[in-house]
């Protein structure tokens, strides 16, 4: 990637040079003290105030420019608002088109200083991160904290652009006044839910929003979907991004995700009486459970291939393909047949969407909502997670249709062929395929508009909210800790996923390495848990159905703690490791160590270890977004495809080791299956304390 230094420069509106943070400067000083400090020539204390005073200096360099081009703004406003005043009394027709005009050039020179705003706040956090990772000082929480909320602070003015939303709110309402309202006296608060029909106007919402509309957790469970999204996206692309939105359509992408993984556990609570009553050992449920992973694996990279050219076709495959799954999976109970019963599940597998559902949300979410669409998908995939097993413990019952068994084996199989048969007709009717790129981009355009500016490329994502990438703290400032790459080759798409492995940095193999471990660990806990409790517990199938779901239903709060408070109170990379250290102790927790195996050890351990994985899972995705090289975002073979593929291997090997131990006995299937689960673990333990010493 470019160095962040070298984009500031390319990226500055030139007669604004002068006000914006001088971030070389800043570089060279942190670079200074670090060599002075160590030559024994300053100590930190006189570090630390003299960074804070420099960089208070800059900040309010940056606030005055920005307060006095809020004033130029406010008087050329005023000036226009006295004449329009003068032509509501002699309406000219020519003159009110002129004046909607004028409104807009101060509407296009507003995104400009919003622009300026967002590129000073990111090279004020950028500056603030090298320095904390050159001293190991917490120095960034200190600034802020000591300066966020004091009267006297410019900091308020770069977070929270005041006074730049009184003036978006200025131009819209005066551009709407003008526009023609048909004899209409309302004006736009009495009709709130009617929007303003402007280019400028929705230019100015988009960048606003794009500073300040995502909260922490909103941010942090976003990125548990690593879509991966562009640095600096230009308001043409996000033109594009608004005509191919389709609220029903992402609606039922998300509808698609919820029900692709109730598929995926509503089977786990009677997988080992149903491999059982086809005359198969209980532990055969790790096949039953992991072929719809194998398929999944294959699956995943046909589907993101397909979503290059279509979004509508591969859906109504996946719905058809779990359609026939399903029905075979419920039929092998009448037909007496585990083949049936493992073609079910693989014909389930082929039908895995999840890289559609990421691909969609990605091409096809306007930026200012992409970050709610992504939680959305983790939501979605969390909520069906918990109501799986869930309504598997529901389905208690049995009565027979002519020669059709119903009962809490094949019923799962009933239940979801139907709701994938009703998923399939709303899809039929609601889905909207998305305009090609192409035939947007053709589309007409005004000459004038905002899109053309050339001024305003570069309004981003959400402001200090977005995935950026970790910074090495080396001489030329580079984004990741791999080989720079020009300018053009960093939006090229890898082709292959030889050339996407070679993409992938020491830093972001650790971060598929712990992601491989944390999925292995999970699966070994859920799938076997049925087994397991019902050997050394005699649960039922209830029983199970409500821990699991009790599991699941721990993802959201988790998120919302670790979101909310704790990645504002920690370093990511320390509750990674904390979170590495909590899942190692669970997975030791439960191992049967005594001849007396009780429930509050299995359940408190299977807890701690659940818990700390999705911890470690969310901490682990934010530093891959962070990390992975900008070519990984789009194409077939995306980093969400990576993360799928490592995560999906991990599923399907944690099964086939659960099957492969059920030929040791029952008695033993618990330690054998959770000794690599505790090996993988150490070595991603080991892992992240090299990588992360070595880089920091």
């Amino acid at each position: 990637m470019v160095a962040f230094g070298k984009k500031l420069k390319d990226r500055q509106i030139q007669e604004w040079q002068g006000y914006y943070i001088n971030y070389k400067l800043m570089k060279k000083k942190v670079k200074q003290y670090g060599n002075q400090i160590k030559a024994g020539a300053l100590d930190r204390r006189h570090v630390l105030k003299d960074f804070s005073r420099m960089l208070d200096n800059q900040i309010e360099r940056i606030v005055l420019f920005l307060l006095e081009q809020q004033g130029v703004l406010a008087s050329r406003i005023t000036e226009l608002n006295k004449l329009q005043d003068s032509l509501q009394e002699q309406p000219d027709i020519s003159k009110i088109t002129e004046l909607r005009e004028a409104y807009r050039d101060v509407g296009r020179d507003l995104l400009k200083l919003l622009f300026f705003v967002e590129i000073n706040a990111i090279g004020l956090r950028k500056i603030l991160k090298k320095f904390d990772k050159r001293f190991g000082y917490k120095f960034t929480d200190y600034y802020v904290k000591t300066r966020a909320n004091h009267p006297y602070s410019q900091l308020q003015q770069v977070f929270k652009h005041v006074g730049l939303g009184a003036v978006v709110g200025a131009i819209s309402r005066n551009l709407a006044d003008l526009q023609d309202r048909q004899g209409s006296y309302l004006s736009i608060y009495d009709q709130p839910s009617l929007p303003l029909q402007d280019s400028v106007v929705d230019s100015m919402k988009a960048a606003v929003d794009r500073l300040s509309h995502s909260t922490n957790f909103l941010n942090f469970l976003a990125q548990h979907a690593l879509i991966m999204q562009e640095e600096f996206p230009t308001p043409v692309e996000e033109q594009v991004d608004d005509q191919r939105y389709h609220f029903m359509s992402l609606l039922l992408n998300l509808a698609n995700t919820f029900l692709y993984m109730v598929n995926t556990y509503i089977i786990v609570p009677t997988a080992d009486n149903y491999s059982m009553s086809l005359g198969a050992a209980a532990t055969v449920c790790g096949i039953v459970i992991g072929a719809m992973a194998v398929a999944q694996i294959f699956s995943s990279v046909y589907f993101s291939a397909w979503s290059n050219r279509s979004y509508f076709r591969p859906l109504v495959f996946s719905s058809i393909a779990l359609f026939v799954g399903n029905v075979m999976y419920a039929l092998a109970y009448d037909l007496n047949s585990i083949p049936v019963l493992l073609i079910g599940r693989l014909c389930c597998g082929l039908g895995s969407a999840r890289a559609v559902n990421r691909r969609y949300i990605s091409d096809c979410v306007p930026l200012r909502i992409r970050m709610q669409a992504s939680a959305g998908f983790v939501s979605a995939s969390a909520l069906g997670m918990a109501c799986g097993p869930a309504l598997a413990g529901l389905l208690q019952t049995n009565f027979k249709i002519y020669k059709l068994t119903f009962n809490q084996d094949t019923l799962p199989g009933w239940l979801m062929a139907f709701a994938w048969l009703i998923y399939l007709i709303w899809l039929w009717i609601s889905f909207r395929e998305p305009a090609n790129e192409t035939e947007v981009n053709n589309g007409p355009q005004e000459s004038n508009s905002v899109e053309n500016d050339a001024l305003e490329k570069g309004v981003t994502q959400p402001l200090l909210l977005k995935a950026e990438e970790n910074q090495q703290d080396d001489e030329n400032d580079q984004e990741y800790d791999g080989s720079e790459e020009a300018p053009e080759e960093s939006r090229k798409p890898a082709n292959s996923i030889a050339e996407a492995y070679r993409l992938l940095t020491p830093s972001v193999k650790v971060q598929l390495l712990i992601y491989f471990m944390l999925k292995y660990a999970m699966e070994i806990l859920l799938s076997e848990s049925s087994v397991v409790t019902s050997y050394y517990f005699g649960w039922s199938t209830g029983t199970v159905a409500i821990f699991l779901a009790c599991l699941g239903l721990t993802v959201l709060p988790i998120n919302v703690v670790v979101g909310s408070y704790i990645s504002n109170m920690f370093e990511d990379r320390q509750i990674l490791l904390a979170s590495e250290i909590m899942v190692f102790l669970g997975i030791l927790g439960s191992f049967q160590v005594v001849i007396s195996y009780s429930v509050p050890q299995y359940v408190i351990s299977g807890l701690i270890m659940f818990v700390a994985a999705e911890v470690l899972e969310g901490v682990n995705l934010s530093l891959l977004s962070r990390v992975m090289s900008s070519r990984l975002s789009r194409g077939t073979y995306n980093g969400g495809l990576l993360s799928t593929e490592a995560g999906t291997i991990a599923r399907v090997i944690a099964d086939a080791t659960i099957t492969l131990a059920g030929y040791l006995g029952q008695s033993r299937l618990l330690n054998v299956t959770l000794l690599p689960s505790l090996l993988i673990c150490v070595a991603s333990i080991v892992a992240t304390c090299y990588t992360y010493n070595s880089l920091y």
